[in-house]
């Protein structure tokens, strides 16, 4: 399980280049929560370890399920099923760095009409959804 922000500031999306599969692909910044973690908790640590900013979660925007069939994962060879808890969140503080030694190596603003452009996982555009679904 896995928990995630969509931070939009200023017409642009908060990501992070996620380095694992060997192809960098942009994703939303966040991540796996360790044993015994509350997914709110561990996106706010995941935000910060992999962009340097402290975040407030104001909204949980959904859930996502995902089954990944055993030969379409990167390591193992059981089948995968993932869920990914996304919150919109904002920036309250911090700097913009990127992650040492982690699943990620660079963390960006991107402008909102540059990310259908960018090698991606799907996460950003089930965030994306979700966060323009839920406004007024």
């Amino acid at each position: 399980m896995g928990a995630y922000g969509v931070i939009i500031q200023d017409n642009a999306l908060l990501l992070t280049r996620w380095t694992e599969s060997g192809v960098p692909r942009w994703t939303l910044p966040g991540g796996g929560l360790e044993l015994g973690e509350d997914a709110a908790a561990g996106a706010v640590r995941e935000i910060y370890e992999e962009t340097g900013y402290t975040a407030n979660l104001s909204r949980l925007l959904g859930v996502d399920s995902k089954h990944i069939p055993a030969e379409h994962r990167l390591r193992g060879t059981r089948p995968l099923h993932a869920l990914r808890v996304i919150y919109e969140a904002s920036i309250t503080g911090g700097e913009l760095t990127h992650e040492l030694n982690g699943s990620t190596d660079e963390a960006r603003w991107v402008p909102l009409d540059e990310v259908p452009s960018l090698e991606r996982l799907d996460l950003v555009d089930v965030g994306l959804r979700l966060y323009f679904a839920r406004l007024p």
